[in-house]
């Protein structure tokens, strides 16, 4: 295990900062592909997916289910992750730096044993890798679901980019990807390499709100859009009930969701162009944050 200390995390933003030509972009900007494939409300149609692929990851399961708050409050989760995310992606540079900081430091906290008896921390680099890696791996499967396959260059061009999101975590250059290929390559190793523990079952069914009663009709939509997206073997470990005219029958619908920008995005523009943040936009996010309870089915 690979701790990312302070020292290394504060190395790792300096030398991010150097390659930032305009601070106020934040570390991608209006240009890059992170705004264009990830910017718009389809990045929300694979929640489900990019959540349970982190919780199939041993360490990561464990390491949210003995220190994670989000049964009690799932809108709270949700906000904190959502907005952390969000400020590192489409905020100025010192704000991105600002959540990293903020996320290195609760990780520093967040640490125990497995039932094994192997260690966990959440600034392990290779758990940082995962969970990076399953974030950008979801942008690249929801939009080539909605959209078609994406030419090879630009998954390559966006691999390369997204690195600079992987900086914000302190992950070590050398476990970071050089294209697609690369990245790929680690995930269909960890698609052969990954157990789904008890606990990340019970927090899917959760998420999925097959926790307790009734399950909510937006659960069974999230549930059947995750079970398209994920990989086979994870949907059946995982104990997901696939739903494949569900699934089809709502990517056709949602189809029109790459042409609404996400609050984040929107306000990040209207920020570069030096007009004031509109009310709108705060609404939509509430609204978005909001349907986490609906999905899950809590009050």
């Amino acid at each position: 295990m690979r701790i990312v200390t302070r020292d290394e995390h504060e190395a790792a933003l300096s030398a991010l900062a150097r390659d930032i030509a305009d601070p106020r972009e934040g570390i991608f900007g209006p240009r890059s592909l992170a705004w264009q494939l990830g910017g718009d409300l389809a990045v929300f149609l694979g929640g489900g997916r990019a959540a349970l692929l982190q919780i199939a990851h041993p360490a990561v399961a464990y390491a949210v289910d003995q220190h994670s708050r989000a049964r009690a409050d799932i809108v709270g989760r949700f906000q904190r992750t959502f907005r952390a995310v969000f400020a590192m992606a489409f905020g100025e540079l010192e704000d991105a730096f600002a959540a990293a900081r903020r996320v290195h430091a609760i990780h520093t906290r967040i640490h125990g044993t497995m039932p094994d008896g192997r260690p966990y921390h959440a600034n392990d680099a290779e758990s940082l890798r995962w969970v990076y890696a399953t974030l950008v791996d979801t942008v690249i499967a929801v939009r080539e679901r909605l959209d078609g396959a994406l030419p090879l260059a630009t998954k390559d061009a966006f691999i390369v980019e997204q690195n600079r999101f992987a900086a914000l975590f302190g992950i070590p250059r050398a476990l970071l990807p050089l294209g697609y290929g690369d990245h790929s390559a680690y995930m269909t190793r960890m698609f052969d390499q990954l157990e789904v523990a008890p606990c990340a079952r019970e927090m899917a069914r959760f998420l999925l709100g097959r926790g307790a009663g009734a399950q909510p009709p937006l659960g069974r939509l999230a549930e059947a859009l995750t079970a398209a997206l994920l990989p086979p073997s994870l949907t059946a470990q995982f104990g997901l009930a696939r739903s494949d005219l569900l699934a089809r029958a709502a990517f056709a619908v949602l189809a029109p969701l790459p042409h609404i920008p996400i609050p984040a995005r929107a306000e990040a523009l209207r920020r570069l162009r030096g007009q004031p943040p509109r009310r709108f936009d705060a609404w939509m996010e509430r609204q978005l944050f909001g349907l986490s309870r609906q999905v899950t089915g809590m009050r």
